[in-house]
């Protein structure tokens, strides 16, 4: 099955915010209208990036990048600060042209490094330590070079 993703429009966040669940609940006091509507602003913004993946025209799949300045890391820091994919797709082809497409996007935006909350299923983790990334401590990072650069940087 062919996926592609693309920039998130402001009509894709409420099926975002229905894939996601209690990822983007459970992170603290709001509601569902909360997260919405902070993806729907997050859509414009130029220090954030909305992907979804779709399939045949429905989204089966989304991320939500942030970007953030840090003198300690020497520029921008991306945030993944979610990753959603529908369970009656293939995740692992989903989970990855998402990971592809938010490293590139990261790079784009000049960012230095790109970090990610850990997960717990060592399969996940698996997969993203593919994707270059290490662990530290509760959170995943992995530095990129700069746009144009040809990739991530060596460790």
């Amino acid at each position: 099955m062919d996926y592609t993703v693309r920039a998130a429009r402001i009509t894709d966040v409420d099926r975002l915010v229905a894939l996601s669940g209690e990822q983007i609940l459970g992170r603290g006091a709001g509601t569902a209208l909360d997260a919405a509507d902070m993806l729907r602003q997050l859509v414009y913004l130029p220090h954030a990036s909305i992907l979804v993946a779709e399939r045949r025209r429905e989204i089966v799949g989304g991320a939500v990048l942030a970007i953030r300045p840090s003198v300690r890391s020497g520029g921008y820091v991306g945030t993944i600060d979610l990753l959603a994919v529908a369970p009656d797709v293939d995740t692992d082809a989903v989970t990855e042209l998402l990971l592809v497409e938010a490293l590139r996007s990261a790079s784009n935006k000049g960012c230095a490094s790109i970090e990610a909350a850990r997960p717990d299923d060592p399969i996940e983790r698996a997969r993203w330590e593919q994707r270059g990334f290490i662990e530290l401590g509760p959170h995943m990072g992995c530095v990129l070079a700069p746009a144009g650069a040809g990739g991530r940087r060596s460790r």
